[in-house]
């Protein structure tokens, strides 16, 4: 698979399998969580979802679906807007954390920009929540 290089030197696929629309439905569960497997399997190690996807239930999704298999995943999930100030950002990531069963996110987004809080305010959080991870950091994917 095709990578792509991040400005840290990480190497992650090119290609992805997205969550949207995930973790809506209790009786899709299972069919959800076999999709995104068999998308491992098939060399699809990068999974992409968001706090707002199913209210929480995507990320849910994924965790069931890379248990066991944690370190062969890059694993990229968004906070909502509302969500990105200094006072939220943290909470929402260790929602998002205690979602995906994980302890660090590979790849942690802004969804989309809103104008409150100010951007500076979100980027100088994500980089302190950045500095805790960094005892811990994620393991480099190999090329």
């Amino acid at each position: 698979m095709r990578t792509v290089a991040l400005p840290d030197g990480t190497h992650i696929p090119a290609l992805g399998q997205g969550t949207w629309r995930m973790g809506e439905s209790e009786r899709a569960r299972a069919r959800e969580v076999a999709a995104l497997r068999l998308g491992i399997e098939l060399g699809m190690t990068l999974i992409h979802t968001a706090e707002m996807y199913g209210d929480g239930g995507a990320e849910e999704i994924a965790a069931e679906a890379i248990q066991g298999q944690r370190d062969g995943v890059f694993l990229v999930t968004k906070v909502y807007p509302h969500n990105a100030s200094r006072e939220k950002l943290p909470k929402a990531c260790e929602r998002s954390l205690k979602r995906l069963r994980i302890d660090a996110i590979d790849l942690y987004l802004l969804h989309w920009r809103e104008r409150t809080p100010p951007l500076q305010e979100t980027v100088d959080t994500f980089e302190k929540l950045t500095e805790l991870d960094r005892e811990f950091p994620p393991p480099k994917s190999k090329e």
